[in-house]
């Protein structure tokens, strides 16, 4: 496997686990790794921030 399958799969997973609403410590690799920024990014992504509602109504 190529890296940048490597960190596409991270950053999906990632991605799963933030819209999961897993919290960041689940995250599989160690600090030092490159796979655990894309998977952070991933996960940035899928996370609403906190000023923002997780679903907006409108009239």
């Amino acid at each position: 496997m190529g890296t940048r399958e490597d960190i596409t799969r991270a950053t999906t997973a990632g991605r799963e686990a933030g819209r999961n609403g897993e919290p960041p410590t689940v995250c599989p690799y160690p600090r030092t790794s490159l796979l655990r920024t894309a998977w952070i990014r991933g996960y940035a992504e899928a996370r609403p921030l906190s000023s923002q509602p997780e679903t907006e109504s409108r009239p």
